[in-house]
Formats: C-alpha cells, sequence, structure tokens
C-alpha cells in the first residue's frame, strides 16, 4: 500500500543515485516553500511568511545533510543527471500557492507540510522494500526514518498552532483521565472497519478487512507487551470515526516515538508509526468515497 498517487516508475540501482533523488526532492520543497513565503509577504502576511520560511529553511538543512551525506560516501555533490526515470509526486503544496492568506493560517500550513512529509516517507519505503543491492536498502531506510522524525516534528508544531488558532480546543476526540490503552484503540479501529469491509467493493473490501485485521493483531500484540506513551492522556470517549481513530493512533504511536529510550521499544515503536502512517492517508483519502458516518 503505497501514499504516493503514483508508484515510482523504476528503481534506485545505485547510491549515486538515491543522493541525487533525495537532494532533487529536499530542493523542490524548499523552493516551493521559500516561493509561498514570498507570496505571504507580500500579500501582508508576515506570521505566515515566517512558517514557510521555517519550512523552507527545515528542507535546505535536509538537502545540506544530503549534500554532506554524498560528499562523504562518494566524494562528490549529488549530480542529477543520475536520475534515469521521473520521479513521482511527493510535494503537494494544496493550493498554498494561490489561496488568500486569511483563508490559509498555520495550521492549514502545517498540515500540508506533514502530508508531504508523509508521502517522503512512502517514497522512502518504496525504494527500500525494491532495492536489489543492501547499501541502497540500509541508505532509503535511513531516508524513511528522517522523514518520520520529520512527521513527528512538524505534528507537534500542528498542534500547537491549533491550538494557538482556537484556544483550548483539539482535532479529533477529546481526551481526559482514564480510558482505552493503545490496544484498546487499536481493537476498536478494528471494529469500525470490518463491517465496512462487508459493504465495500472486492478491491476496497479486501484492503479494509486488511487493515482490520493488521488492527486486531497490532491490539493482541499490545495487550501481551504495553507500549507506554509517557505524558499522553488517555481517551476518554472512541470516536466513531474510522479516521479521526486512525489519526489518534498515528498521534500516540509518534508521542510514543518522541520520548521513548529504550532501543527496542524504540524500534518497534517506529514500525508502528510508520504503518499507522500509511493506514491514515489510504482511510484520509479513499474511505470518503465507501462511508464516512
Amino acid at each position: 500500500m503505497s501514499l504516493l498517487k503514483t508508484e515510482p516508475a523504476g528503481t534506485v540501482t545505485s547510491l549515486e543515485e538515491l543522493f541525487a533523488i533525495a537532494a532533487a526532492m529536499e530542493h523542490e520543497a524548499a523552493t516551493r516553500y521559500a516561493e509561498i513565503a514570498g507570496r505571504m509577504r507580500q500579500e501582508g502576511s508576515p506570521a505566515l511568511a515566517e512558517v514557510f520560511e521555517r519550512l523552507s529553511a527545515d528542507e535546505q538543512g535536509h538537502l545540506d545533510g544530503v549534500v554532506h551525506w554524498s560528499q562523504k560516501t562518494k566524494g562528490r555533490d549529488p549530480d542529477p543527471a543520475r536520475i534515469r526515470w521521473e520521479l513521482p509526486e511527493t510535494f503537494d503544496d494544496e493550493g498554498a500557492a494561490t489561496t488568500d492568506p486569511q483563508l490559509l493560517g498555520a495550521y492549514r500550513a502545517l498540515s500540508m507540510a506533514v502530508r508531504n512529509e508523509e508521502r517522503a516517507f512512502a517514497f522512502w519505503s518504496y525504494v527500500a522494500a525494491h532495492a536489489e543491492a543492501p547499501e541502497i536498502q540500509r541508505a532509503a531506510e535511513t531516508m524513511a526514518h528522517e522523514e518520520l522524525g520529520h512527521v513527528a516534528t512538524l505534528r507537534r508544531e500542528r498542534r500547537k498552532a491549533f491550538h494557538a488558532e482556537r484556544g483550548q480546543q483539539r482535532t479529533g476526540p477529546m481526551v481526559e483521565d482514564g480510558g482505552p490503552d493503545l490496544a484498546a484503540l487499536e481493537q476498536r479501529l478494528a471494529d469500525l472497519l470490518a463491517p465496512l469491509a462487508a459493504k465495500a467493493s472486492p478491491q476496497e473490501g479486501a484492503r479494509l478487512k486488511g487493515f482490520a485485521d493488521e488492527a486486531r493483531q497490532y491490539a493482541q500484540e499490545l495487550e501481551q507487551t504495553p507500549i507506554a506513551v509517557p505524558g499522553a492522556r488517555p481517551v476518554g470517549t472512541l470516536p466513531d470515526d474510522p479516521v479521526a481513530l486512525a489519526e489518534l493512533l498515528t498521534d500516540r504511536y509518534l508521542e510514543a516515538g518522541d520520548t521513548l529510550r529504550d532501543e527496542e521499544a524504540l524500534g518497534r515503536v517506529q514500525a508502528l508509526a510508520g504503518r499507522a502512517i500509511a493506514r491514515l492517508a489510504w482511510l484520509r483519502a479513499d474511505l470518503p468515497e465507501l462511508h464516512r458516518p
């Protein structure tokens, strides 16, 4: 399952090509965010301009890291000529470049950035899964891990922006002391998806059943070996919307990844976070066409 609009047209066959692709992706994001920042300033929205300037600076920092990695490993900067096929779309400004700044806001801008990082994570996960050479697989997994970290950081910034814009309201379900743990949340998601799978077309039904089975498996594993999320308050009332629940689970796994220090537990929760991001992106995009409460 991929978050990408189209699958990559080829496979990565060398580290030089991998570095060139990574540099191209980071350069595009840095450039596009800078262009949007410039427009926000022209439109008289300095606060929004600062958000996009920070996003551009972050992407430039990621680009500098790729260049340094390439220089250290191969003794040269990434070479765009090494890219042999057209890259799938991983950056989408979602209309931010033309939207009235009064209708945009920091929360929406950061939500767009989150989705871009999720697509980049999906791309590198795909590259790693299809790599034939171990060194390429390891490098792609490193890139995917980096993108997952960017997702977690941007989600934190998005939560701050939400509270700044709307006071103490919360996205998704409200939380309060007491309530279910991660295992119960995964089981609840399985219970919501299973009946939808029975009503969907054979292809979509198989996908939903796969998600339900996966969530049920995670619930069993988390019951046997729980993962604590330090500082996170349990959910008081479980949502009936599977997308909202998948969003909550994604945030919880990322929150756990931010705080865990045990290497084995951290690796486990990062794997769960990666699957949760992929699951959320598919449900967010395709589930409304099937059924939404």
